[in-house]
């Protein structure tokens, strides 16, 4: 058993919620939520616990409240592939239930547990969907206490608030919601019978944010905390391969061994994504060409998994670690100070503590604004001393300068893209 020691900045948020039987702790990656909610969960010491978080980060909460917690029976529910008609047969004593987004609501026993329990959400923005199954079947539970962790609990998008509102125990209802707080527009598409509601911008944002505090919300940026390393963002320009010109003239494009065709919005954006990573040879030469200016511990963040094997061959003869959908290892992170570690945006971007390292290079860049500031904050996070730097790799006069600039207004790439669909159908 470990001593828990938490820092002024988490007792002090503790000690400002402490009347509050719901609550969410929106503070930016990098300040400890862990152990805030984790804390949190301890002192509402309730019987069953459960938690919620994504695959990558099960193992992390198995061994924290192990590690912190030890009167807690602790149960990785993700091994338990079978119903039972009684979930407090698995619970003796004191317990804690922890489980991953993907498969919680395929496990229907769960809502067989009593009332008085505490549910608490990792990454609470993952519900922001609520017609999501997952969401769906959260939202259903009926537990006594509620504990929300997110850094990016919007993305900048106040429309994606409703669901944790209802679960904070804000029962405003979706219409009311929107009234109150969402500036719609109706525009008219001629392929859609209907006209259809765009969210063009918000309005009474500050008595939002006083109606989240109201039902428990704390909201703690990294300044007002910490004095963090200085940030520094280095583009490296790279040239398009004729191929990339080729697809965006003609939707269409012969390959060595495949042929892409861009007949919808989705596959010409994906496609033209490919051809500035993983097809494209300049890429991965400027790719080789950082590897070889530094022996620095890199992390490195990529989308596709071709991409990820053409890292590998680049890597080759450094250590190497993984973060993905199938495998977890950061053996070689750990140990080697030249090693590099590969990570995909989804299993990665967040919360993983990689502040050994202060380079990160982007390969590709993901859609999701969400997903890449938190990518950012995998290194510039407590325990970090050095400045960290940034690089990203970016196809000259290509659909990557265009995702760039939206990641840096804090907007999803793909809400863009639609809007740009939508204008040009209106002139159709």
């Amino acid at each position: 058993m470990s001593e828990l020691k938490l820092l002024p900045h988490q007792l002090a948020a503790l000690e400002e919620t402490k009347q509050f039987d719901r609550t969410a702790y929106y503070h930016d990656m990098g300040l400890g939520k862990t152990y805030t909610g984790g804390e949190k969960l301890s002192i509402f010491g309730n019987e069953y616990n459960l938690v919620v978080c994504q695959k990558s980060k099960v193992q992390d909460w198995i061994n924290h409240f192990k590690k912190f917690y030890p009167e807690l029976n602790v149960i990785d529910y993700t091994k338990f592939k079978g119903k039972s008609a009684d979930i407090h047969t698995f619970c003796k004593g004191k317990s804690v239930i922890i489980i991953n987004y993907d498969i919680v609501w395929r496990r229907s026993e769960l809502n067989n547990l009593i009332k008085n329990f505490t549910l608490m959400l990792d990454e609470s923005s993952l519900i922001q969907n609520e017609s999501a199954k997952r969401s769906r079947f959260l939202l259903r539970m009926k537990p006594k206490n509620v504990v929300l962790l997110s850094g990016t609990p919007t993305s900048g998008r106040y429309e994606r608030l409703w669901s944790q509102c209802q679960l904070l125990g804000w029962y405003i209802s979706k219409r009311e919601f929107y009234d109150k707080y969402i500036i719609e527009q109706e525009i008219n598409i001629k392929t859609s019978q209907f006209p259809i509601k765009i969210v063009v911008g918000y309005k009474n944002v500050e008595e939002l944010k006083f109606m989240l505090r109201k039902h428990g919300a704390h909201f703690l940026k990294t300044e007002d905390v910490l004095s963090l390393p200085e940030q520094m963002f280095v583009n490296i320009d790279v040239d398009c391969i004729p191929a990339y010109r080729k697809f965006r003239k003609d939707r269409v494009v012969e390959l060595e061994d495949k042929t892409l065709i861009g007949d919808t919005t989705l596959t010409r954006m994906l496609y033209e994504r490919m051809l500035c990573g993983q097809y494209n040879k300049n890429k991965l030469e400027a790719f080789a060409d950082l590897l070889e200016s530094t022996d620095d511990r890199l992390i490195v963040f990529y989308n596709f998994n071709e991409e990820l094997e053409q890292l590998k061959r680049i890597c080759k003869n450094r250590p190497i670690s993984m973060i993905n959908g199938s495998v977890k290892d950061l053996t070689n992170y750990e140990t080697n100070d030249n090693s590099v570690t590969l990570c995909q945006y989804q299993a990665a971007a967040m919360g993983h503590n990689l502040q050994k390292a202060n380079k990160i290079v982007y390969f590709t860049l993901p859609l999701s604004s969400e997903l890449f500031e938190q990518s950012k904050k995998r290194t510039h996070r407590i325990g970090q001393l050095n400045r960290c730097f940034y690089y990203t790799l970016i196809c000259k006069n290509s659909i990557e300068e265009k995702i760039l600039d939206t990641l840096k207004k804090r907007q999803d790439y793909t809400n863009r893209l639609f809007e740009e669909e939508e204008k040009t159908l209106l002139k159709t």
